[in-house]
């Protein structure tokens, strides 16, 4: 919310702080500094939230497909080994490695 509003709706810096103090329940100096990264980083929160959201649901199909013998940590090393990816890319290259993990391949 506080890097839209700084980067496309023209809040100042007190104005973002004050919003992350007052509805998130930040501490000030907390709310300063993740200001001060989002004022320099424009889009730097949008995108982490898009990339969590993303494994997330990555994630969720690993769970669904391999049920128990799902592996967590063999999840994110899959989601980690080409280290940063465009989301497109990672989606084809964790859905290669559920298919791989999979005791039965899609129909």
């Amino acid at each position: 919310m506080v890097d839209t509003g700084l980067h496309a709706k023209g809040w100042t810096r007190e104005q973002a702080i004050r919003y992350l103090v007052e509805e998130c329940g930040s501490s000030q100096a907390g709310a300063t500094n993740e200001i001060l990264r989002y004022m320099v980083l424009p889009g730097q929160a949008l995108a982490y939230k898009l990339g969590e959201l993303a494994i997330l649901e990555l994630r969720a199909k690993a769970e669904k497909r391999l049920g128990p013998g799902c592996d967590v940590r063999a999840f994110h090393q899959a989601v980690l080994a080409e280290g940063p990816l465009a989301l497109s890319m990672l989606r084809q290259r964790v859905e290669a490695w559920i298919d791989a993990q999979s005791p039965q391949r899609k129909p």
